[in-house]
């Protein structure tokens, strides 16, 4: 086993997250929270305002915001996201660069969203700031120019979510728990994006964006009479209409515990949620106790689920769960990331905690301490205009009482350990619970189907599919050789491999936004240099073709025995050519990468796949370890072109947990390659 993950990955993975022990302070008294009480008036047009004056800082916050029904898209998914996308986009009195430049000018934040608005800036500038919000709101521009451009950014982002594991899991849990037909389980894809057009976009507006269920809340250093004055003049001729308020059925859950799994044969770790349906609102009388259940189950560091899965295990990074409440119908979910050698014993953990919390009676101590940890942060949120305006607008549309906020400690440390355990029962379905996994078939299915629950198999967009086919018997004849001997072919052919002593490769992606160079360089003998760097800072890792070092983050280390030892064997121009004679690599079987079959060839800690039907090589994984214990990257290869009689890959990918795509941007055969490349 690798000690050092490779440089590529390596500047990406030194978030090490370190257990500490922690104390919880004794608490003392509960703390008063004075809400601040808004000012309410009402427009003509159905616009109702709630103003809270507050001088202690010299700033002001506003947010807008339709109280709409959800509403499914259908075959146009996406028309809610072009209209956030495109309000900003200048107005019908501004330009998109004039407006830009007096928000920044007046040192605000303004931005616009299909549902609303919002705006804070100094008090000084409270006058322009909401003028400039209004205009944005009320005036937006919509042409077919930022209609264009604001497309395409979706549609190259959602192309980036097609191999993520974590967007397939979020996708499809959706689309299971709540329906592909519900607001909260359609999905976009580039299919119904391409159905929308401009048209659409100006007529959502037009039907959603409405003042009848409309709520203005202005927070901060200003005076109610000046800011109704203001509100009076710039959304009293805001055009009145109401929203339609589309009904749907809630969701069921499922008859009886089941694992739904979906197959990715790209995941280096599994997904797992352990969803139910959930309808709560704020005004129950288990509110409370469904909060800190919660949080004594998974709502952080000292959740049980963390400290079980995390630190008890060391099978994952964290654990966590959550339960949504509000107007409509939602769900509770416990979820975590874990390799895939231990997706079945993290299910078992999982069910177990939520046993836990049903059957048994929480410790005064832990509810003690989930209740000090549920009122610090209430305080602390407190002191955010944000949170202000929040409050005022939740009592308004989800019909709290008054004094909701105000008596929130109070019930808060009104919870028993009953009440704890009586919500968890009615939340937290143990016996109904839907196990969404999504992760690599050949490494988990068999663990999955020894925990002896229900599987029902689906694709990455939620349909039912047929059980995949792992490790397929290979056909009499096919070794390891065969296969190599078949990609030489493929590529070129022996004679031409055999003469190529040296590769340049340079490459380049994006990652988080940031441009990532990644370059290349090996010779026939067993020498090597790779590179890469983002935002100016990177590392490289060097081999001689005897000893090696690798440099990063102003640190540099000598390449270790095993390193060593695999670059000797790996190191290569065209490994396969060497490789094809090694009595060590066993062919394992066939398994299917991206959709289509592939003989996978294996040294124990590497695997390369071979597509049966073209015989080039379409990805490669290899065990290392992490600062999690060991775990599994994998780089797929596609796009093959000529490069002088050669058919090199120039798609290929970094993979850490996150698939960052790389395109060669140049390729050399027997040139630009020197030995003082490898110093």
């Amino acid at each position: 086993m690798k000690k050092v993950i490779y440089i590529l990955a390596g500047l990406f993975l030194t978030i090490t997250m370190q257990a500490q022990d922690r104390q919880m302070p004794k608490p003392g008294p509960a703390p008063t929270v004075n809400v601040g009480k808004p000012e309410t008036f009402t427009l003509k047009n159905g616009l109702k305002v709630l103003v809270v004056e507050n001088h202690k800082l010299p700033r002001v916050s506003y947010t807008l915001t339709m109280d709409n029904a959800p509403y499914a898209e259908g075959s146009k998914k996406g028309v809610a996201d072009m209209v956030s996308a495109l309000m900003g986009s200048g107005t019908t009195t501004m330009s998109k660069d004039a407006f830009n430049e007096e928000v920044d000018f007046l040192g605000a934040n303004i931005n616009f969203w299909a549902e609303g608005a919002s705006a804070n800036g100094l008090s000084k500038y409270s006058k322009r700031i909401m003028e400039l919000m209004a205009d944005g709101a009320l005036n937006p521009k919509f042409t077919q120019e930022e209609f264009d451009k604001q497309k395409a950014q979706i549609i190259e982002a959602l192309k980036s979510d097609e191999k993520s594991v974590p967007a397939v899991a979020s996708r499809v849990t959706d689309v299971l728990v709540y329906g592909k037909s519900h607001p909260k389980g359609e999905y976009l894809s580039e299919e119904t994006l391409n159905n929308v057009t401009l048209a659409d976009v100006k007529a959502n507006y037009n039907t959603y964006f409405v003042p009848e269920k409309a709520y203005l809340v202005i927070v901060g250093d200003v005076k109610v009479k000046d800011v109704k004055k203001q509100v009076k003049k710039l959304f009293e001729d805001w055009t009145p209409n109401t929203a339609p308020n589309i009904s749907y059925s809630d969701p069921k859950d499922v008859q009886y515990t089941q694992i739904n799994f979906v197959d990715m044969p790209n995941a280096v770790q599994s997904e797992i949620s352990v969803v139910n349906v959930v309808n709560l609102k704020m005004t129950d009388k288990e509110y409370f106790a469904a909060l800190l259940a919660n949080q004594i189950l998974g709502g952080g560091g000292e959740g049980r689920l963390f400290l079980n899965l995390r630190e008890a295990h060391a099978w994952t990074y964290g654990a966590y769960s959550s339960i949504g409440s509000g107007k409509y119908v939602t769900s509770f979910s416990a979820s975590t990331s874990v390799r895939n050698a231990v997706t079945d014993s993290a299910i078992t953990e999982i069910l177990n905690e939520v046993k836990k919390m049903r059957n048994d009676l929480v410790s005064a101590e832990d509810l003690k301490n989930a209740k000090a940890k549920y009122i610090g942060n209430f305080v602390m949120q407190m002191e955010k205009p944000s949170t202000v305006a929040n409050y005022a607008l939740r009592t308004q549309t989800q019909n709290l009482p008054e004094d909701f906020y105000e008596n929130y400690i109070k019930n808060i440390n009104a919870v028993t350990p009953e009440d704890v355990r009586n919500a968890a029962k009615k939340f937290f379905l143990a016996d109904k619970a839907r196990i969404v996994v999504v992760g690599k078939a050949a490494d988990v299915l068999a663990g999955l189907e020894s925990t002896k629950l229900p599987i029902f198999y689906f694709d990455k967009w939620g349909q039912k599919t047929d059980k995949p086919v792992v490790n397929k018997p290979v056909p009499a004849g096919v070794t390891s050789k065969t296969v190599m001997a078949d990609y030489i072919k493929a590529i070129g052919g022996e004679k031409a491999v055999s003469a190529v002593k040296s590769l340049s490769l340079s490459a380049s992606g994006s990652v988080q936004g940031m441009r990532l160079e990644v370059s290349k360089k090996v010779s026939i003998d067993n020498k090597l240099v790779e590179s890469m760097s983002v935002m100016g800072q990177g590392g490289k890792r060097v081999f001689n073709g005897t000893t090696g070092y690798q440099t990063g983050q102003g640190q540099k280390m000598d390449l270790e025995a095993d390193e060593i030892a695999e670059l000797k064997k790996y190191a290569y121009p065209i490994p396969e050519l060497k490789l094809k004679d090694d009595a060590n690599l066993k062919i394992s079987g066939i398994e299917t990468i991206n959709g289509s079959e592939a003989y996978a060839i294996t040294d124990g800690e590497r695997t390369m796949y071979y597509d049966v039907k073209t015989s080039l090589k379409v990805a490669k994984s290899e065990s290392v370890e992490g600062p999690n214990g060991q775990m599994v990257l994998v780089t797929p290869y596609s796009d093959y072109r000529d490069v002088k009689g050669i058919k090199i890959p120039f798609k290929t990918a970094l993979n850490i947990g996150i698939e960052v795509e790389l395109t060669v941007n140049e390729a050399k055969i027997n040139e630009g390659v020197t030995d003082a490349d490898f110093q």
